[in-house]
C-alpha cells in the first residue's frame, strides 16, 4: 500500500482541531463584524508584481512561485494576506474616507518561521485605512485584545514600539538609506549591543548614545517613556512618537495583566511606520497577536493611506484555547 507523505512542515488538519478552528474562525469574524469591519476574500494565487508590490517586497523569500500555464506570467502563493487587502481597499474599493476590513484565509510559506511548525498558516485579521491618527492604533490595538478575550485566552501581556524613534535617529545621523543603516538595523533589532557600539563608532556623541540607548530601553511603560525622555534627542519626531506610545499604553493597561514598550523591536523596516504592537500570554513562547502601522501601503496600487491593523493564526489560537 503506498504511504501518501505531504511536504515538509504541511500538516492535514484533523477533528476535532478542524471543528475547533472553524469555531474560533467564526467567533472572531463575528466580533470582527459587530466592530464594524467587513469581510474581503483575496485570492489564494496573485501576479507575482502584485503580491511583491510595496510591503510585498520583504515577503519575497517567504513566497512561492509558479508560472501561469495561461498567461506564462510568473504567479506568487500568497504568503501574507496584508497587501492583498491593501490592494482590494487602494484599487477596488476607493472608499472615501475611513475603511475597515478583515480576512480570514491560508497562507503558505516558503520556510517556517519562528518555532512554528507548519509553512500553511491560518491567517486572520482586520486592517484599517484611511485614518492617520493614533486613535486608529488605539481602535486596532483595542479590538485585538477584545477579540483574544472573545476566543477565551487570559492573562495577555502587551509589548509596544515605534518604528519613528529609530527613523528619526537615523535621518538626524545622515545614515538612513545607506548599507551601515540596515546593518545597524538588524543588530537593534537583535539587541546585539557590541554591533551597535562598532556599527556607530564614527557618529557624533549624541547619535551614538541615542543608538547605544535603544536596546536597554524596554520594560515597564511608564519608566521607559521617563527613560526615553532624558537619554534621546529631543526631537519633534521622536516626542511624538513617545507621545504615541504614551497614549496607547494608557488605553490599553486596563484590559492586559502587564504592558511593557521596547524601543528596539522592529521588524519590517521597508513598510511599517509607526506604532507597533505584540501580544503574549503565559505557556505560548511566539506572540499569539502582531500588529502595525504602515501608512502609504496603497501607494504602489494608486492611493497611498494611512493604515494600521493586526494578525492573528487561528491554529496557533485554537491550540492554546484547547490547553
Amino acid at each position: 500500500m503506498r504511504k501518501w507523505v505531504l511536504p515538509e512542515y504541511i500538516d492535514d488538519i484533523l477533528p476535532p482541531e478542524a471543528e475547533a478552528i472553524e469555531r474560533l474562525r467564526r467567533t472572531l469574524l463575528d466580533h470582527f463584524k459587530a466592530h464594524g469591519f467587513r469581510l474581503v476574500q483575496p485570492p489564494l494565487v496573485e501576479h507575482l508584481d502584485s503580491l511583491l508590490t510595496g510591503t510585498g517586497h520583504d515577503l519575497d523569500i517567504q513566497t512561492f512561485k509558479v508560472v501561469d500555464p495561461l498567461s506564462g506570467r510568473l504567479l506568487g502563493l500568497r504568503a501574507d494576506i496584508t497587501p492583498q487587502v491593501a490592494r482590494i481597499d487602494a484599487h477596488l474599493l476607493n472608499e472615501p474616507g475611513v475603511t475597515r476590513l478583515c480576512y480570514a484565509g491560508s497562507v503558505l510559506r516558503t520556510v517556517t518561521t519562528g518555532i512554528a511548525q507548519t509553512r500553511e498558516i491560518l491567517q486572520i485579521g482586520a486592517e484599517l485605512y484611511g485614518d492617520p491618527l493614533i486613535g486608529a492604533d488605539q481602535e486596532v490595538l483595542g479590538l485585538l485584545l477584545s477579540s483574544l478575550a472573545a476566543a477565551g485566552v487570559k492573562g495577555l501581556h502587551v509589548d509596544l514600539g515605534h518604528m519613528g524613534v529609530y527613523r528619526a535617529l537615523a535621518n538626524g545621523a545622515r545614515i538612513a538609506g545607506d548599507g551601515n543603516d540596515s546593518e545597524l538595523f538588524t543588530a537593534l533589532r537583535n539587541k546585539d549591543v557590541p554591533a551597535v557600539a562598532e556599527l556607530t563608532a564614527k557618529l557624533p556623541g549624541v547619535w551614538r548614545d541615542a543608538f547605544a540607548a535603544l536596546p536597554t530601553l524596554y520594560g515597564p511603560a511608564q519608566d521607559v517613556l521617563a527613560a526615553a525622555r532624558t537619554r534621546l534627542p529631543d526631537t519633534p519626531a521622536i516626542a511624538s512618537a513617545l507621545a504615541a506610545l504614551a497614549t496607547l499604553a494608557a488605553s490599553a493597561e486596563p484590559q492586559v495583566e502587564a504592558l511593557h514598550i521596547d524601543l528596539a523591536d522592529l521588524r519590517g523596516y521597508h513598510y511599517q511606520t509607526g506604532a507597533s504592537f505584540s501580544v503574549f500570554t503565559a505557556g505560548e513562547p511566539n506572540a499569539i497577536g502582531r500588529g502595525e502601522r504602515y501608512d502609504g501601503i496603497g501607494k504602489a496600487f494608486g492611493r497611498a493611506r494611512p493604515a494600521t491593523g493586526f494578525t492573528l493564526d487561528l491554529r496557533q489560537l485554537a491550540a492554546l484555547v484547547a490547553k
